[in-house]
């Protein structure tokens, strides 16, 4: 057995991390550049280059940069042969120490496919003669024949990405299909998964339609009902900006894969949309907003999240692209249910919204601890069966966790959260800090209705606006309800001291017009909870429309508001905009 020098052994270990950091770092800018930092398996692509024949060329000196891949370890490394795997740690270390001046080892074995190198065993040891600074090592040469030349100033990957698409072309016949097709890609192996999802696609089309579907209709029809509407998306938003080196169907794929994990994660279908607006949220290259997501990490550690105030008004509606009150509002519905006494208010209301509208409902039931998810499956059952008995598709996941932040983080993949009311948000600047209520209005980031231990049958609405952005997408709310649902509308004018009464009721009045829709306005003064109340009491309303909190998180906790006190004197539900 060979015996290291301790002092020998930790310095190389040492190395390693190093080494290892590098390639996790690599790996990360990679994410966002589209830049493959991938090792080529010898197999594959000596296989797409249709590689044979083989000759002995003997031990040589092989310059290290010319090493693309790897016969058996691509996995392990990157492609400078950074380690990878935390599991190579150990014999990794033990080749730095013994290969002190590249003594004591034997020459590498490779494959060579004109100029370029793959390695066929001794892939530790040109890791570690790369992170000592060489740059040739011996080896032995086994040269295999390909009618495709690859020389060190040809980039593999380039010429691999044309082989597969020329193989795609062949099989789909999309050029032929849809000569405007661009379905360029930066990373290999994408052909292979396109063709995956055409195959998926055609299976599911001979399911619907009964019959045998040829490749040609599936693959035509994949092209405009599948992978267009996605590209058409990412182009009306501008998405590849902010994801160099990507090409379009590298974002196709990707948004694809990040909507299967989410559908995995969440335990519900996710629409594409809220698949686009996730991964453009979490990976987009804007360093405004990772500025502000920094700063909103450190204060939800100093704050524990209580002064978190969300995203601005108006981003659902900007991500939802709702500019029209022809388009249906709520496809998709958040209900948390807690399977208490009264708790199953929020799911009676959020039924009767989805009869409707025609919604598919997710519940969420939130447990403290992961051994309690198993208690919860009677209240999934008793969810899913009531959603069945109003013929409405439902599902439930039952995640462990902190509730408010659970329902924050799920509530991106809706467009609406019916939530049930059971402790409104008190009176004195600590009650609205440690309320939970609290912190769903200040964070949600999709429109928020909060039920009462009643059912309201929603035949009228109250809209009280105030002219601030938020009351802004309350009027809009407001102006769908009474176009679509066909309800009358009440509109509280609430002013401030100093700002023009007429141009305030001019800009409801004016919008409400412009869409064909007339209400019942009247102007009041603050304080207006009074007001609010007494005219939704004289005209019969069962709803109350209006704006989230309107100050500055800390302001707002001191200083207290106009939605708070609606939320513990009204007795009917009370939908909340952002």
């Amino acid at each position: 057995m060979l015996r290291y020098n301790p002092y020998e052994f930790q310095s190389a270990a040492r190395d390693f991390e190093r080494a290892r950091n590098r390639a996790m770092m690599k790996e990360i800018i990679a994410r966002f550049t589209g830049q493959s930092v991938e090792l080529l398996s010898y197999d594959e692509v000596r296989k797409k280059l249709k590689a044979q024949g083989s000759a002995d060329r003997g031990l040589q000196e092989i310059p290290l940069d010319a090493i693309v891949g790897s016969v058996g370890r691509y996995s392990d490394f990157t492609r400078d042969f950074l380690p990878r795997k935390d599991s190579i740690r150990e014999r990794w270390t033990r080749v730095k120490v013994a290969s002190t001046g590249l003594v004591g080892l034997p020459p590498i074995e490779v494959y060579k496919l004109g100029e370029v190198y793959f390695v066929k065993d001794g892939n530790h040891r040109v890791s570690v003669a790369k992170e000592v600074g060489a740059t040739y090592i011996q080896a032995y040469v086994t040269e295999v024949h390909t009618r495709v030349p690859l020389t060190p100033e040809v980039k593999p990957d380039d010429l691999i990405l044309k082989m597969e698409q020329v193989d795609f072309l062949e099989n789909t016949r999309l050029d032929v299909l849809r000569p405007e097709s661009d379905l360029s890609v930066s990373v290999p192996g994408q052909f292979e998964i396109l063709q995956e999802h055409i195959s998926v696609h055609r299976y599911f089309m001979g399911i619907e339609r009964n019959r045998p579907i040829s490749m040609e209709e599936a693959v035509a029809h994949w092209y405009d009902h599948v992978y267009m509407p996605v590209i058409v998306e990412i182009r009306a938003r501008g998405i590849l900006r902010g994801f160099p080196g990507r090409t379009e169907a590298d974002m196709y794929l990707w948004i694809m894969e990040h909507r299967a994990a989410l559908e995995k994660e969440l335990g519900w279908q996710v629409r594409t949309d809220s698949a686009i607006n996730d991964l453009v949220q979490r990976y987009g290259q804007n360093v405004r907003r990772f500025s502000r997501n920094l700063g909103e990490k450190l204060l939800q550690v100093l704050t524990q999240g209580k002064l978190l105030s969300g995203p601005p008004a108006g981003r659902w509606r900007q991500e939802a692209r709702l500019d029209s009150l022809e388009e249906r509002l709520f496809k998709d519905i958040l209900v948390p249910v807690d399977g208490g006494e009264g708790g199953w208010y929020a799911l009676e209301q959020a039924l009767l919204i989805a009869q409707r509208e025609g919604s598919i409902l997710h519940g969420l039931h939130i447990v403290a601890d992961e051994s309690e998810i198993e208690g919860g499956l009677p209240i999934q059952a008793e969810f899913e069966k009531r959603c069945a008995e109003h013929g409405l598709p439902g599902q439930v996941s039952i995640v462990a966790g902190d509730i408010a932040p659970l329902i924050c983080d799920r509530s991106r993949f809706v467009d609406l959260v019916v939530t049930n009311l059971a402790y409104p948000p008190g009176p004195q600047p600590f009650d609205r800090l440690e309320s939970g209520f609290h912190d769903l209005i200040q964070r949600c980031p999709r429109p928020l209705l909060a039920t009462p231990r009643t059912t309201s049958t929603l035949s009228k609405a109250l809209l009280a606006y105030d002219g601030s952005p938020k009351s802004e997408e309350a009027l809009f709310v407001a102006a769908y309800l009474a176009e679509k649902w066909k309800i009358p509308l009440v509109v509280v004018v609430v002013i401030e001291k100093g700002i023009s009464t007429a141009g305030l009721r001019y800009r409801a009045e004016g919008y409400l017009s412009a869409h064909g829709l007339k209400a019942t306005i009247m102007v009041k003064e603050r304080p207006a909870i009074d007001a609010i109340l007494q005219a939704s009491q004289d005209h019969g309303c069962d709803l109350i429309i209006m704006g989230g909190y309107g100050a500055p998180p800390l302001v707002e906790v001191v200083m207290g508001s106009l939605v708070d006190q609606v939320l513990r004197r009204y007795d009917k539900p009370v939908f909340i905009c952002r």
